[in-house]
């Protein structure tokens, strides 16, 4: 329980209307949440605005309301509480009623189109490695320190994102690694943390859907860096183009990283392989169970905020040869008859020409590599004929198929991407709705030395189709394959 006058303050409201002199038992924004004492905030949202609740609370036991706009009929036992931005104001309240959890445990973030998850899930294995305590918003899964604690966002609400911080801390965390994605920036979701770094690690048509421009889009992933405060690093991929534009307006304290110009954090290549990499990072040599060049950028990422969070030289680089590939990126399985295949989340144009490149590059001419691809329904429609045309590009067989289609047709789907195909590529293209008997199919075309690419899903262990989440894991699906 808090003050209603504590947490005004934290929030510098543009008028009020009732008593401040009231004890409030939770923070809430959705309105069936709603109790005795509760302080409601709305917040106008993609397809719900709060606002349109606050008539039906006068009977909850609602405590006060934060809105920027009052209604026509105020009741007099709620307080009112005007505010220019409510989203801005949750977030802020968050962090005050859990008692701003970010200020006692050292916050990275880590945003762009690719690597977020890899990137921030090995900051949080490298603490652990170094035998700290630490915390993990991710994609994938949260952790407080070894408990998993499963998610379905990238980034969540900043209700939940304090809860989960709040823990952190009581769980005894130093550091915590945080997925800060391009909504979660717009939405204002990370309004009121205090992070110790920010990472930027590349950009490329994504969430079109949501975003509508990619200028908007950039915009969205530099709002995280204009926040970050005098105390903070803000690391950038000066190979991306956009990457110094992250550093413009930042007070953070800003560095480089690159595998192809001078910069900060330098990496080199080595040697690649399969089953990892020989990196040069900044002229000492590491052994990493990585493969190919954009996990060489995501470890590059991961050394320089190692070193920027304070951590010994020697130790990280240790450390790093210890670092094992995030369940569903890059993720091999071999066949008994000579053949393996990468599972993958790659569900960009950007990020399947990665893994494709990626797979070339150690395959070199030997062998041919099948790609099993689909698109998400309900989202960027755009990028559908791109990805057929660059998966097909770099691979001597194509597999069109499902994603999760939602609630459109797969066929449809399908068809919107082999516009992206020529005819040469469409005769080297199959068409298979059903996922699994896509990948059943690349099995059984693959010969020994070939090279299978499933990408799209990776760690997802469902398929959402109509509103229905059936249990669908592609590693499963390919294991299954490889016995058959």
């Amino acid at each position: 329980m808090k003050s209603l006058r504590q947490l005004i303050q934290a929030i510098r409201p543009i008028e009020i209307i009732g008593s401040e002199k009231k004890n409030i038992t939770n923070v809430v924004n959705d309105s069936r949440q709603v109790s005795q004492g509760s302080l409601f905030v709305a917040v106008r949202g993609c397809t719900v605005d709060g606002h349109t609740f606050i008539p039906l609370l006068q009977y909850s036991g609602v405590a006060a309301i934060v809105c920027e706009e009052f209604p026509e009929i105020v009741e007099s036992s709620i307080t009112y509480i005007k505010v220019e931005n409510s989203a801005i104001a949750l977030g802020v309240l968050a962090s005050e009623w859990y008692d701003n959890p970010s200020t006692k445990l050292k916050l990275v973030g880590v945003t762009g189109t690719n690597g977020k998850t890899t990137t921030a899930t090995l900051i949080y294995e490298m603490a652990r490695l170094l035998g700290y305590k630490a915390g993990l918003l991710s994609t994938v899964c949260n952790y407080i320190e070894t408990e998993a604690v499963p998610t379905n966002q990238t980034t969540p609400d900043p209700l939940t994102i304090n809860q989960l911080l709040a823990r952190m801390v009581e769980s005894g965390c130093q550091y915590a690694a945080m997925e800060v994605s391009s909504h979660a920036a717009h939405q204002h979701r990370i309004a009121g943390l205090t992070f110790a770094g920010g990472i930027f690690s590349n950009l490329t048509r994504d969430h079109m859907d949501y975003h509508k421009t990619v200028q908007a889009y950039l915009q969205a992933k530099k709002s995280f860096f204009d926040g970050l405060g005098r105390e903070a690093f803000a690391l950038t991929n000066i190979d991306d183009k956009n990457g110094m534009i992250m550093l413009q307006n930042t007070s953070a304290a800003r560095y480089t990283y690159s595998l192809r110009t001078m910069a900060d954090f330098r990496c080199r290549i080595i040697e690649t392989r399969l089953d990892g990499t020989t990196l040069s990072l900044n002229g000492s040599e590491v052994e990493v169970l990585f493969t190919g060049r954009f996990n060489a950028y995501n470890l590059t990422a991961v050394y320089g905020a190692s070193i920027l969070l304070g951590w010994e030289k020697e130790q990280v680089l240790t450390a790093m040869s210890r670092l094992v590939p995030v369940a569903g990126r890059f993720q091999a399985f071999h066949s008994p008859k000579g053949c393996t295949a990468i599972v993958d989340y790659a569900h960009t144009p950007d990020a399947v020409i990665n893994v494709l490149e990626a797979i070339r590059e150690i395959t070199g001419s030997q062998g041919n590599i099948i790609t099993v691809v689909g698109a998400g329904g309900d989202r960027d429609r755009g990028k559908r004929p791109i990805m057929a045309r660059e998966a097909a590009a770099r691979s001597e067989r194509l597999i069109l198929t499902s994603d999760n289609p939602r609630t459109e047709n797969p066929e449809s789907i399908i068809s919107e991407m082999e516009a992206g195909l020529d005819e040469a590529a469409k005769n080297r293209t199959l068409s298979i709705s059903d996922r699994r008997q896509a990948i059943r199919t690349a099995a059984a075309l693959a010969q020994k030395g070939d090279v299978i690419l499933i990408a799209g899903k990776g760690h997802e262990n469902y398929q959402e189709i109509n509103g229905i989440k059936h249990h669908f894991d592609d590693r499963e699906e390919i294991m299954e394959a490889f016995k058959a």
